[in-house]
């Protein structure tokens, strides 16, 4: 475990780099986070992040699959809006703990 400083805040963190207390996230932590990927947030990646965390705060699982068939868009966007590792690094951005399906 580890701290990072997001948004001005120090925010405990996983050795991976995800948030610990999801409570600690905000749209300037993610921006903070989307840095650090590489990745500066548009208005699709803000839409996908919101997805992704109310689908996880349902107690759904968040899968590829899932998210290209969401309607926000298809597995090759998410693939563009998050390239190399979508799943992890969306997930990483949306404050959310690593899925079980990252290695």
């Amino acid at each position: 475990m580890a701290t990072k400083q997001y948004a001005g805040k120090a925010v405990e963190v996983t050795d991976d780099g995800y948030l610990i207390n999801s409570t600690d996230w905000s749209p300037e932590v993610a921006a903070d986070i989307a840095r650090e990927e590489e990745i500066e947030l548009t208005p699709a990646h803000h839409d996908l992040i919101t997805f992704i965390r109310d689908k996880v705060a349902k107690g759904e699982t968040l899968t590829i699959r899932a998210i290209g068939k969401s309607g926000i868009c298809d597995i090759k966007g998410f693939y563009k809006l998050f390239p190399g590792a979508p799943l992890k690094k969306a997930s990483r951005i949306a404050g959310i703990k690593k899925p079980q399906s990252c290695v």
